[in-house]
């Protein structure tokens, strides 16, 4: 079965609208852990806008599942000028402190609202692969965000990479199109060059209940999707535990 990591960004966002520690990061963590999600994934900006790098020690502490942290391995460290919240120590420092399960590399800014495209590894690639090297000598599995573009998932195995996320905006924005199929096949070529590769997949981004399940059942070797954004506005309208629930559905 794919495995379900839910994304607890948006639940440190309506935390931080706020100067209180509710909602918990935490507890929603557990709920989601209690409730069969098999991983938990949180994607920490210098800006701290969300998830916040007290909230990985955090996580780390208290996780028995597969925690997956995400972000750009670039991002320097930054002062906080908010009362109560600790500096950004970088995220490389973050993830050598919490040793997580998978570090998904991730080449964001802080001007994005969300992650929105792959690394383009002709021009980052030198600069990738000695962090993948250190990444492993701290025992953590390393995935790449990628488009699905097979010369570039093929430059993601010469660079280190376990495993790699196809970034599936495009997809989502065009299911239920007269796009639809042709986008899909690119991502259906892009898994089968993963395999190619002895690369891991994994994927993410706008997926949801509408279009998880055709993503799934096209797409071979999935090993595993995180979902936050849908995650969060559908529960609201189930339930956090029917939510988990349903989504599970949509990957058996």
């Amino acid at each position: 079965m794919t495995a379900l990591s839910i994304n607890l960004n948006k639940i440190a966002l309506i935390r931080n609208s706020r100067d209180t520690e509710y909602p918990s990061v935490a507890l929603h963590a557990a709920r989601c852990i209690a409730a069969g999600a098999h991983g938990i994934t949180v994607h920490p900006r210098p800006d701290q806008r969300h998830i916040r790098a007290d909230d990985c020690y955090e996580l780390a502490g208290m996780l028995d599942v597969e925690f997956n942290i995400e972000g750009n391995p670039f991002a320097p460290a930054t002062k906080s000028d908010r009362r109560g919240v600790s500096d950004y120590p970088g995220f490389m420092e973050i993830v050598r402190v919490t040793k997580p399960a998978q570090c998904t590399l991730v080449p964001d800014t802080d001007s994005q609202l969300t992650s929105d495209h792959g690394f383009d590894l002709r021009k980052d690639g030198d600069r990738i692969a000695p962090i993948i090297d250190e990444l492993k000598r701290l025992g953590v599995r390393v995935s790449l965000f990628m488009d699905p573009d097979e010369a570039q998932i093929r430059l993601a195995k010469q660079v280190g990479a376990d495993r790699i996320e196809l970034y599936t905006g495009p997809y989502a924005e065009n299911f239920g199109s007269v796009h639809q199929d042709a986008v899909l096949n690119q991502f259906i070529a892009a898994s089968n060059t993963a395999a190619e590769e002895n690369l891991g997949l994994n994927a993410g981004h706008d997926l949801n209940l509408h279009n998880l399940f055709l993503f799934k059942n096209s797409v071979q070797n999935l090993l595993e999707v995180s979902i936050g954004h849908a995650f969060t506005v559908d529960a609201i309208e189930l339930g956090l535990d029917n939510c988990v629930k349903s989504y599970l559905n949509c990957l058996r």
